[in-house]
């Protein structure tokens, strides 16, 4: 029976120290684990808020850099077009150009033909006469016979 004695002793100076325990367990619940899971949730609501502020921010940002994006196409596809009709202008240009280069060329070239046609005639006008002589005489040297220093040479 001792020992029963003994513990039951034990546990009465126990109880104290226990209601102690429990005390200080509430107190620190009241004054020091409250107002840590108070400013936890605090700062967990705080960061969710600031998580869905950067994700409107983010699908802001998206959303900008799509229209500008869309105008930078825009602003290319006209600028593109610009240059387009520009070049168009300078073939069409070009092409007016060469047209006239040929024309004024092919001008030229039948002044030139008409030139080469009245120096023909003309020379034309001026051998007429003297061919006739021309081939009498070559028709009365053929006629006339071998000569004989040319005769000569052939047998």
């Amino acid at each position: 029976m001792g020992i029963f004695q003994q513990l039951g002793d034990l546990f009465l100076q126990a109880i104290p120290t226990v209601v102690i325990v429990f005390i200080f367990y509430l107190f620190l619940r009241w004054a020091f684990f409250g107002p840590i899971q108070k400013a936890m949730a605090e700062r967990s609501a705080r960061i969710e808020g600031a998580r869905k502020e950067a994700a409107e921010v983010e699908a802001a940002a998206k959303k900008e850099l799509n229209d500008y994006n869309e105008a930078l196409k825009k602003a290319r596809g006209e600028i593109y077009a610009e240059q387009e009709q520009a070049r168009q202008a300078v073939l069409e240009e070009r092409a007016r150009l060469l047209k006239a280069i040929r024309s004024r060329a092919q001008e030229e070239v039948d002044a030139a033909k008409k030139k080469v046609a009245v120096e023909f005639a003309t020379s034309r006008a001026e051998l007429e006469p003297g061919s006739s002589l021309l081939g009498k005489e070559i028709a009365e040297k053929i006629l006339a016979g071998p000569s004989s220093s040319q005769g000569g040479a052939r047998a």
